[in-house]
């Protein structure tokens, strides 16, 4: 389930985006924490998170960032993002902006993170151009995302409940998104990607099918 932390989205359903620090910190224990270190090792230099939640990655960055611009629109969340970015390990500059309108320059950035956000957000597709624009030539995305099934069965149980009930409940969560397939129509070259069920319950969850991928910007 993402974090509806993403502009307007997330204003709209300030209940869920408490409900998902709890839900979150549930998800860490059963694996989340795991993934998260995995997803941002081997970073360095000046980083954006785009939909950083209430900062559980900023533990995980390592000496190599320099710098992270955390991008967080909820303001419950984003309060919640400053004070773990005062015990970060790295400098952590939390603000308030969208996905869709990056605070930052073209190319001025060696790495962005999605973390359990790109379900959420208003417009895929516009958030992926975004981090196209900020990153440097050669620069890398880094994903954490659930996405749509690979089964036929289960991809139509995504569908049916993204059209009905799912993103109401879930703060704009949309469970059959598959960001991965929509790098390249923004210029990212998708390097390396793990398929993988989370949590790894012995019944699947609408929401099971996830990634950790990698693409660079040309």
């Amino acid at each position: 389930m993402g974090s509806a932390t993403d502009g307007a989205t997330a204003a709209r359903h300030p209940l869920f985006a408490r409900a998902w620090v709890r839900l979150s910190a549930q998800l860490d224990r059963r694996g989340g924490k795991a993934h998260r270190a995995r997803l941002l090792a081997g970073l360095g230099g000046e980083v954006v998170e785009v939909g950083a939640g209430h900062g559980l990655n900023f533990a995980h960055y390592p000496p190599t960032v320099t710098r992270v611009v955390a991008v967080e629109p909820e303001a419950h969340l984003r309060h919640l993002a400053a004070d773990a970015a005062a015990g970060a390990p790295v400098p952590v500059e939390v603000v308030d902006a969208t996905s869709e309108a990056l605070p930052l320059a073209d190319g001025s950035v060696d790495a962005a993170v999605t973390s359990l956000v790109l379900c959420s957000v208003s417009d895929p597709d516009a958030a992926l151009a975004e981090i196209a624009r900020v990153l440097r030539p050669g620069g890398v995305l880094r994903l954490f995302e659930h996405v749509a099934a690979h089964s036929r069965a289960h991809r139509g149980l995504q569908r049916a409940l993204d059209a009905t009930v799912w993103p109401r409940l879930g703060g704009n969560c949309h469970t059959a998104r598959d960001p991965v397939s929509r790098l390249d129509a923004h210029g990212l070259a998708l390097a390396d990607v793990e398929r993988f069920r989370f949590p790894d319950a012995r019944l699947p969850m609408p929401t099971s099918p996830h990634v950790l991928a990698e693409a660079t910007a040309p």
